[in-house]
């Protein structure tokens, strides 16, 4: 039958019922008003027969249930304010015991009897096992669970405390009132057949009905779970009673029925944690504590088909947060939790050998958050979980598992937990099976492990101050750091990149506390690095020669402490040259130029022994690179500018080194392609010739004023073979700025007269350029300069040279 005919024929049927319910209410009220009672309870019995029905859902039987249990309210509130008139109640309680059906008969029998309670104490306790012993009369699974939870809910729930026997023993002998062990032996036998017609639930009906019948199940399971909750309400329940008489029948109960979903629901009504506020909460975690051991043997008695992780995992977590709760006593010294759990899941997992290796590790990540937050100080606790994880991969032969199963994301979350606990990755160093768990994952899951640790050493600032720890954390990330075996042939360039980001900025985290100990790291590192592969080594190995050179700059500081210093730096630059020339083997230029001419700058600042001869090598490898491997015009004009501008800055070099250096800059300007690239060129070399610095000068500028006029010079005579006219102005200009400033740096082999010479060729030729935009950047920068100059004529000479007789 098609779902919606299903859902209209439920909702024609609870409206017939409803329709039968309101007309025998509505007899039943007007019968009692009018204070006959016989009358009343028979429209009450003929209400209540609607609930005998079979063919109502569990939803729409709930419906019709809970409007038949507003209607018998009223029925009671009478018999209530009967009693309280002086008439008796104990005859009435024969009387409905002769109602035609059982059913009917049955909740009127509830009704009556809670009514019978509240009059009288005498004979509560009798009451209270007769009521729940008649109840076995309905067998039909679904009428069954309502009748017991009406007994539940308006025997117990509406009553107040003092109704149900809770009290260690009673007061008077001769008065039969009940002790607490009554009342726990009739929420151990309600619930015991609850149990059983909810079992039964499953087998009614055909089978390809099943899975429907099978959610319904799951939609009743609370009525089963509400004996519980209440008898774990029992103000006089102790440790003793729950250890002696509750928890041993509820295991059994649970054991024998052989039902998967009643067992897994039942075993976690035990031990979950309602809703603050809204649903009590079942045992106190004393309890649990108390009774561990039985119940965890008893999860391994469960059916096969019980999801037994989800239980204890509920039950581990629980006395996790217990252990960790500010108004808790702790757990006792003398309980010995982890272990009793470890080996009890051990036992679990033996006696389920077809459990699925993703629930396996699930337990091990509860065990190890256990460990966590019981016991923060024993790492042990952490390694024995990751060992007894990697015995199980090792028996189950698993390898190399795939980041996008279950399993493989579960170990993920294993390994995550420490490395996120403790935010020290010195402390997982401690772990010696981290490592070989972590070897159980593929390419894809080992790299994502190695980028997590290596996120939380960089959140965290650890520093890593010693060698072994340095190779111990490279080979934890070596998916990071080399070429793997398992490794995808194409990965994605965005991905890469940002991993070897990560890797540069580690290198930083690489501190020794004594700077010997720091060249044994750098050391360490770079054999890791090096074996990174071309693809790598570009963003690895430079911040490894950034941070030696610091390392050289550190031993200078310590020149008076250390009289090896001069050989230990000499022995860091070597370093850093061998490492450079990596970068050159994978067919890098520009970086490794930038690099040389770094050290360069950094030896020549140092000043240790052959400090000089260092830096010339470095430059002179700097050169090497620009004339053998930079091919491009802009390249090279960038390079040799780039040379220029550090060589400029450098004050290590005498003259006999300064001068073929200098001379070499300006001989590779002029052999530049393009004739703008080669003007541009041989100008900026002016500047070594004027700001240059040696050692003869004492580390004053050389000011060649006549070689700097020949740079210029050579500069305006390239510029005029340009063809392009809107070119060759520009040059002009630019030419004429650094004329400009050598002028009012006091080069007195410039005058006057050659600037009103370049002033007039520039006011000749600018006219004649088309109008474009590149026209309007070169006019921009002309007229700037023109305005400089007023300014300076306007001034005087007491802000510089004389300019008088320029023409502007």
């Amino acid at each position: 039958m098609p779902p919606t005919q299903q859902s209209e024929d439920q909702e024609k049927l609870l409206e017939e019922a409803s329709k039968e319910v309101k007309v025998q209410a509505f007899q039943m009220k007007r019968c009692l008003d009018k204070s006959k009672l016989m009358d009343g309870l028979k429209h009450a019995s003929n209400m209540l027969g609607e609930l005998r029905t079979s063919s109502l859902s569990p939803k729409s039987y709930y419906e019709l249930y809970m409007q038949v249990c507003d209607e018998v309210r009223h029925l009671e509130q009478h018999l209530l304010d009967e009693y309280q008139k002086g008439n008796k109640v104990a005859d009435l309680y024969e009387l409905v015991q002769y109602a035609g059906n059982i059913a009917p008969r049955l909740y009127l029998l509830i009704t009556v009897g809670m009514v019978y309670i509240k009059s009288s104490q005498h004979s509560r306790k009798d009451i209270m096992k007769d009521l729940v012993e008649m109840c076995r009369g309905v067998q039909h699974p679904l009428r069954g669970l309502f009748l017991r939870n009406y007994l539940l809910q308006n025997f117990l729930l509406q009553c107040t405390r003092n109704i149900l026997p809770d009290i260690e023993q009673e007061k008077d002998a001769e008065v039969k009132t009940g002790t607490v062990e009554d009342s726990i032996d009739f929420f151990l036998l309600n619930f015991s057949e609850m149990n059983k017609l909810w079992v039964r639930m499953q087998h009614q009906g055909h089978t390809r009905d099943a899975e429907k019948r099978e959610k319904e199940r799951m939609e009743l399971r609370i009525l089963v779970g509400t004996n519980l909750v209440r008898l774990s309400q029992l103000e006089t329940m102790d440790v003793n009673r729950y250890k002696k008489l509750v928890l041993p029948e509820i295991l059994e109960q649970l054991v024998s029925c052989k039902d998967n979903i009643a067992q897994e629901y039942l075993m976690e009504c035990i031990i979950q944690e309602y809703l603050m506020e809204c649903i009590i909460q079942v045992f106190p975690d004393e309890f649990h504590l108390d009774t561990l051991g039985d119940f965890l043997k008893a999860c391994a008695d469960l059916n096969s088909r019980v999801n037994v992780k989800n239980i204890i995992i509920a039950l581990i977590d629980r006395l996790a947060v217990f252990a960790t709760r500010d108004d808790s006593s702790g757990i006792p010294d003398d309980l010995k939790l982890f272990d009793i759990f470890s080996e009890q899941i051990a036992v679990v997992i033996q006696a389920r050998p077809d459990m699925p290796a993703e629930d396996i590790v699930a337990l091990q990540v509860s065990l190890i958050n256990l460990a966590l937050k019981c016991y923060p100080d024993k790492v042990d606790y952490i390694d024995k979980v990751l060992e007894t994880t990697t015995d199980i991969f090792h028996k189950l032969g698993l390898e190399h598992l795939s980041s996008q199963k279950p399993v493989a994301k579960e170990l993920i979350r294993l390994l995550k937990i420490p490395l996120e606990s403790y935010n020290d990755i010195l402390v997982l160093l401690k772990l010696k099976h981290f490592g070989m768990v972590v070897e159980y994952l593929d390419y894809e899951g080992r790299r994502t492990i190695g980028k997590e640790i290596i996120n939380n050493a960089l959140d965290n600032g650890t520093l890593i101050p010693q060698q072994d720890q340095v190779d111990q954390i490279l080979l934890l990330v070596a998916p990071l750091v080399q070429d793997q075996v398992d490794q995808p042939t194409e990965e994605d360039l965005e991905e890469f990149i940002e991993d070897q980001g990560l890797m540069g900025r580690f290198i930083n985290l690489l501190e020794a506390e004594t700077a010997d100990q720091q060249y044994l790291i750098l050391t360490a590192a770079r054999k890791h690095f090096g074996n990174g592969g071309n693809k790598r080594i570009k963003y690895t190995l430079p911040p490894l020669i950034f941070t030696a050179l610091r390392l050289a700059y550190r031993y200078k500081e310590l020149a008076e402490e250390d009289d090896k210093w001069e050989k230990k730096c000499q022995k860091i630059f070597t370093f850093c040259h061998q490492t450079i020339s990596a970068l050159i083997k994978a067919e890098l230029a520009e970086l490794p130029l930038r690099l040389f001419l770094q050290g360069a700058v950094a030896a020549g600042q140092i000043a240790f022994e052959n400090y000089e001869t260092v830096a010339y090598e470095f430059m002179s490898q700097a050169f090497s690179l620009y004339e053998d491997e930079i091919s491009d015009s802009k390249a090279q004009l960038a390079a040799i500018t780039l040379i220029i501008s550090t060589f400029e800055k450098t004050a290590c070099f005498g003259e006999e080194n300064h001068e073929p250096l200098r001379t070499q800059c300006a001989l590779a300007a002029s052999k530049l392609l393009k004739k703008p690239d080669q003007c541009r060129g041989v100008s900026v070399c002016s500047h070594l010739f004027w700001s240059g610095r040696t050692t003869e000068s004492e580390g004053e500028e050389i000011r060649l004023g006549d070689r700097v006029v020949e740079c210029l010079k050579k500069a305006l005579r390239i510029a005029k073979q340009c063809m392009d006219p809107t070119v060759q102005v520009q040059l002009f200009v630019e030419i004429l700025n650094r004329y400009l400033y050598f002028y009012e740096k006091g080069n007195d082999k410039i005058n006057v007269q050659i600037l009103n010479q370049l002033l007039e060729k520039i006011r000749e030729d600018l006219p004649n350029l088309e109008e474009n935009e590149e026209t309007e950047q070169i006019t921009k920068h002309y007229q700037n300069t023109l305005e400089h100059l007023r300014m300076k004529q306007e001034a005087g000479e007491s802000e510089g040279p004389s300019y008088e007789g320029l023409t502007l």
